[in-house]
């Protein structure tokens, strides 16, 4: 990019005020997927994010049909669902994928035939697809505090959320609930797919969750480092990924800061087979 470009770029990020407020929301939703994704993905259970986004655009549709605001709607059915496959997977046999693949296909398609039914699309291209720019005030704040919450959660409860990542047994013996800090990583991830899902979509709201954690482990093999870094990453993927967006007007902000993600871990894959050859 020219000087020029990069000039109207900022200019045009922050001399509108639902720029700034798209910037603020969309760092602060990327690093809270990004902080929970090192648990999800250390524990093989990053797919939580891909079943719970398709019950988010089922709940949606609900929402659209009775004319109710999304997010108020989306926000406590995605928890509930959250707990419930934690519940079928811990006390049943069916397996996590399998209870995640179970929940979320019934929701999707219960989605797509309200769609169909009722002809409600308002709104809903904007949650499969991304629309940050297109954020109220009311939902603004709303993802702000959510996320400023799940954040304090995360960094209070991290030695928890560390040891039931690594060894559940010895968690348990350490007087550590396992289970009640399972289910608690997956209701925070319940409220950050949901708030994502106006950042890049219900279709790639996983990647935010799954991205960073995995680049991040290219370079580093400590758990706080890898925390550190996914963070870093995703807030710095968002902020590329909504200039280029800006400066590419036909760039959609959601695919871009997916894309950004996926160049990242390009580039950290080499550097780490290039630091392990030497």
């Amino acid at each position: 990019m020219s000087a020029v470009t990069i000039t109207y770029i900022f200019k045009t990020i922050f001399g509108y005020g639902f720029m700034v407020r798209a910037m603020i929301v969309g760092v602060l939703i990327s690093v809270c997927a990004a902080l929970l994704g090192v648990s999800l993905v250390l524990r093989r259970c990053s797919m939580i994010g891909d079943g719970l986004s398709h019950v988010g655009f089922g709940a949606l549709a609900v929402a659209a049909a009775m004319g109710a605001a999304e997010l108020w709607v989306a926000l406590p059915v995605v928890i509930v669902v959250a707990f419930l496959i934690i519940r079928l997977n811990d006390n049943s046999r069916l397996s996590s994928d399998s209870a995640i693949a179970l929940i979320s296909s019934a929701a999707l398609a219960l989605g797509v035939m309200i769609v169909s039914l009722t002809g409600s699309n308002t709104n809903l291209g904007d949650f499969l697809f991304g629309s940050v720019f297109a954020l109220s005030d009311a939902d603004s704040v709303l993802s702000i505090v959510l996320s400023a919450i799940v954040l304090i959660l995360f960094v209070l409860f991290y030695n928890k959320i560390f040891a039931v990542t690594f060894d559940g047994g010895f968690a348990r013996a350490t007087g550590t609930k396992e289970g009640f800090y399972n289910t608690f990583v997956a209701l925070l991830t319940a409220v950050t797919v949901v708030v994502g899902m106006r950042l890049v979509g219900a279709l790639l709201v996983t990647s935010l969750i799954i991205f960073p954690p995995l680049t991040a482990m290219r370079v580093c093999k400590k758990f706080r480092s890898v925390v550190v870094l996914s963070g870093i990453l995703s807030a710095l993927s968002f902020i590329i990924g909504m200039m280029i967006s800006v400066g590419v007007p036909s760039a959609p902000v959601g695919a871009s800061v997916v894309l950004v993600n996926a160049a990242f871990f390009v580039v950290f894959f080499v550097a780490g087979k290039v630091r392990i050859a030497n």
